[in-house]
């Protein structure tokens, strides 16, 4: 009941309002995820896709929004500008590596073609890591999806949580 009273409450403001917490105006019904190319000095093979991808699916599992391939309301872009494995912490008794650290940087720029005054958009860099011990290659897939689920929440916050 009380939560159908404050929905009712917010029907006549002018924006979308739900339960995760983002807000999207009435009058924003599509959105375009550009492909996010990586161009970051190192590259895994199927980074761009799988962010581009993940980027998609936070967007159709969060909003009501349809996504179309060209022209929506709301425009993602960008490029993937960094990827890199670094140690993050120091095994006392080898001195190597004892806990290393993947870091993923997605520079984004959203564009509301609804918000005339332009004050919605944003273009900006997104930058997310993991923490890992051991070989990198067994890793390296599942370090990704848990970064790139990271990152989408992220952006989509950044978008569509104007709180």
């Amino acid at each position: 009941m009380f939560i159908a009273t404050i929905s009712f409450l917010f029907q006549g403001c002018g924006v979308s309002y739900s339960l995760s917490g983002g807000s999207i105006p009435e009058n924003m019904k599509t959105v375009t995820v550009l492909y996010f190319e990586n161009i970051a000095p190192m590259v895994f093979n199927t980074l761009s896709q799988n962010f581009t991808e993940g980027l998609k699916e936070r967007i159709r599992t969060q909003s009501r929004l349809s996504q179309v391939s060209d022209g929506g309301d709301a425009i993602f872009e960008g490029f993937i500008t960094n990827y890199v494995i670094a140690p993050a912490a120091v095994d006392a008794t080898t001195d190597r590596a004892g806990l290393n650290r993947l870091s993923i940087t997605v520079k984004v720029k959203f564009t509301s073609r609804v918000d005339e005054t332009g004050e919605s958009d944003f273009e900006e860099s997104f930058t997310q890591f993991k923490e890992f011990s051991g070989d990198v290659n067994a890793q390296e897939a599942t370090l990704n999806q848990d970064i790139i689920k990271m990152l989408t929440e992220e952006i989509y916050n950044r978008a569509f949580a104007n709180w």
